[in-house]
Parts: C-alpha cells; structure tokens; sequence
C-alpha cells in the first residue's frame, strides 16, 4: 500500500521560480507515493507551505500564509497536518517561528523535499542540512504552464555576497551533471514544453563545484542546443563576474537562445561592488554589457539594483543614477537595503535609513517605468511573435522574448471570434500600451 494512501495535499508555494522547482519536487514526491492532489485547502488532509525567507517581506508573505494554513488545522484538530518547507525552516535556527506557530506540525528544510512522505509517515526525520540536489528521475509535478518549464542547473551559492543571506538558508553551489540536465530538459520538450528556463542562485557558477569534469554553463547551453524540437532557452540569475569569452561565444552560435539574459549588477560604483563582495568592478560590469549586446543582437537584459547599502553616499547613488539611464536597460527592478541578521553587511557601520534607501530605489524605477512606456510606445505598428499564457475573455495574455512568466510584462492580444490556445504562438501587431503592458491584433496565428 502506498504510504500516502488516502491523504491529499494542497501546496502553497512561495517565492521565486528556484522555489517553485522544490515546490514540484515536493508534489511529485507526495503523489507518486498514493497522495491525492487538493485544489482547495477544505479538499486537503496535508497544507504543505513551501517558504521563502530571503527578505523581511518575503518572511512576512510566509507568516500570512502560515497563519491561514494554522486556521485550517484549528477547524478540525486532530484530523489535518500543517507542513512548513524550505527557507523559513532553515532560517529559524533559535526556533522563533516555530514556537510562534505551534499548530505548525513539521518544519522541514531545503533537503527535506524528496523524502516528505517519508517524514510525514514516521519513516524519517527532518534535516537540516544544505547538500540536496534533484535530479532527472525525482519524482516531479510540473506545476507551470505545460508550454514553460523551470529546470533548476545548481543549488547554493559560493559568492557570499555581504548583504546575502542565501548560503546560510541554502548551502555551498552544488550543480547538476550535464547529461542529467539534458535528460530532464529532453523530458520535458517530450511533454510539450517549449520554453526551457534555466535557474540557480547563480547559473553561470554552474560546475565550478567539479571543474575537473570541464562542465560549465557554455559546455551545458552546447549540449542542451543540439535538441531537437521547437524550444527555446531562457537564462535567468547569471552573474556578471561569471561570464567569459567562451560564454559570449556559445550565446552567439546557439539556435535555441531566447535572446534574453537576466544579469543582476546590483550597483556601477566601485566601492560599493567591493562592500558587497561582488567580486567584480565597474569596468568589467560595462564592457560583460557590451559583450552581450554584441554577442546575442536585440537582446534584452533584465537587470536588478539595490540602493542604501550602509555607507552608499549621494554621490555614488548619483554614479548609479547616471549609469542606469546610460546603459538603457530593458527590464529592471531596484531594491532598497535591509539588514540581513547574520550578513556581513548587517554589521557594517554607516548603515543608512531604511526611508532612504526606500526613496532612492523610487527615484530609480520612477525613471524606469517612464523608459519602458517610452519604450512601449516605440513599439506600436511593429510586430511580434508571442506566446499565449493564458485566455481571459476576449484577450489572450501573451509574453514575447522579453518577458519571462510572472516577472515582466505582458502583451493583451485581442481575439475575438478567433480560435486560440494555451501555448499557440502568434505573430501580432502592436496596437496601443497598457501602462507597462503592450495591447496587440493578431497579424497570423500559427500553432507549435
């Protein structure tokens, strides 16, 4: 007998889409071992809340759903099972979270993901160790579009940037083989995905934890581009003092590239790169750019900042600034600085306000967000290929090349009286903008 005979589990999954890898290794341990899938909370047995912890608010986001997962198990005590995964389990090392939701029946950590049914029958404990990897025969559910599939490269991170609390929560990089990589990734064109989106903390660290193998991220993104089939490959969370000329090279030559890269620079000021132990300087930052661009044409680069490190002066906000609205970036976020316990940073003198660090990251994507709509505008008249999402009413919601599922932007594509499907691809005329958004007809349709 299956030893989740007669449970079913409803799962919340926090986070980025790194997470919601583990999320799908969670579902497919507990289904493949008798659970039944819950769609509502009253459905379920099990509340499973895989966790995020990386930021205040991402740990304030997991107590709101503890908290309603803690709800459901008061209404029939006794009769329900109330799970916490991942980094919120990690991260509370003095049991504050623990002790502050008691309904909560076990904490399990980032290891913990394939063996939960083990735990949940009695047949294992928790870990709290940071050396678990999956590979291409774990059970998973995939739990995105079937048309997208997230295939996570590496685990940890060795950068121990000083603000970061993420080797902490997650461990050293361990990275996948590449042969289990591209069995996954074969898995999954076979299935009807037809966009694969590489992540780990830092995919261009990828085999540095076994360089005696010679397996890094070009000698991966070569085997993964002979596939057959209609994919494309999208790169998220790359790291610009990771990226060589054997890299560019491979981006330039490959048929499957989304020409999409995600490339978090975090500041352009030389002290600050320093402080944050980002292991890289202002000039190799513009001239990776300018690499880029070169290498792989139209592409858009997606980029993260953080504003208010302790001792960030005006002067070298002033130098960020600058270098944003020169390099002209396509999609961007900004963060403001708060202290991570147990960062290097956090222990830093001249921290600066919060509110200020806040107000300078504004100031930043007010300027982004008037970019983009000058941006968008250019685009009217002009056409895209698209991928529909979704359908809601008369629209499909559709993303083209440079946008990645659930971080940028969409494109409203009017269909009416028209035949359209998840997963279609179409090539469309950009009709108009919808604050950051793009609205578009359908200039011919054609299905993958």
């Amino acid at each position: 007998m299956a030893i989740m005979e007669q449970q079913a589990v409803y799962l919340v999954s926090l986070g980025c889409p790194k997470n919601l890898v583990d999320s799908e290794v969670i579902a497919g341990n507990l289904l493949s071992n008798g659970a039944a899938w819950a769609y509502t909370p009253e459905e379920a047995t099990i509340y499973v809340i895989n966790t995020c912890a990386f930021l205040p608010e991402a740990r304030e986001e997991a107590e709101q759903e503890i908290s309603l997962g803690a709800a459901w198990k008061d209404a029939l005590p006794g009769e329900r099972t109330l799970i916490v995964c991942g980094c919120l389990s990690q991260y509370d090392k003095d049991g504050v979270y623990s002790a502050k939701y008691p309904q909560v029946d076990i904490w399990a950590g980032v290891d913990d993901v394939a063996r939960l049914s083990d735990i949940i029958s009695g047949k294992g404990g928790v870990s709290r160790s940071k050396d678990y990897i999956y590979d291409a025969d774990t059970p998973l559910l995939q739990l995105t579009l079937p048309h997208t599939a997230y295939i996570k490269i590496a685990d940890g991170c060795n950068n121990i940037c000083s603000y970061c609390a993420i080797p902490r929560l997650r461990g050293s990089i361990r990275s996948r083989r590449i042969a289990d990589v591209v069995a996954e990734a074969e898995n999954a064109i076979s299935s009807g995905a037809s966009e694969l989106i590489l992540v780990a903390q830092d995919i261009t660290a990828f085999g540095s934890d076994h360089p005696q193998d010679k397996e890094d991220l070009p000698a991966l993104l070569r085997e993964l581009d002979k596939l057959d089939g209609e994919f494309g490959i999208r790169l998220l969370y790359t790291h610009p003092a990771h990226y060589t000329d054997e890299l560019f090279s491979r981006l330039a030559e490959m048929k499957h590239l989304i020409p999409y890269v995600d490339i978090p620079l975090q500041h352009i000021s030389d002290r600050i790169l320093k402080a944050m132990n980002r292991h890289v300087d202002s000039k190799r930052i513009v001239e990776v750019i300018e690499k880029l661009r070169e290498a792989v044409p139209g592409v858009t680069i997606r980029t993260t900042f953080i504003t208010g490190l302790p001792g960030e002066s005006e002067e070298e906000f002033s130098q960020l600034e600058k270098f944003i609205k020169t390099m002209k970036f396509d999609r961007m976020g900004v963060f403001p600085y708060s202290p991570e316990p147990g960062t290097p940073a956090a222990g830093m003198a001249d921290q600066i306000p919060f509110e200020v660090a806040e107000a300078r990251a504004a100031k930043l994507m007010a300027y982004q967000r008037k970019a983009m709509a000058r941006a968008n505008k250019k685009l009217v008249g002009t056409e895209l290929e698209v991928t529909v999402d979704c359908i809601e009413g008369d629209f499909a919601v559709c993303r083209g090349n440079a946008d990645a599922p659930d971080i940028d932007n969409v494109v409203y594509v009017d269909i009416a009286r028209r035949r359209v499907s998840e997963g279609d691809r179409l090539r469309v005329e950009v009709a108009g903008t919808s604050k950051s958004d793009l609205v578009a007809i359908i200039k011919k349709g054609k299905k993958k």
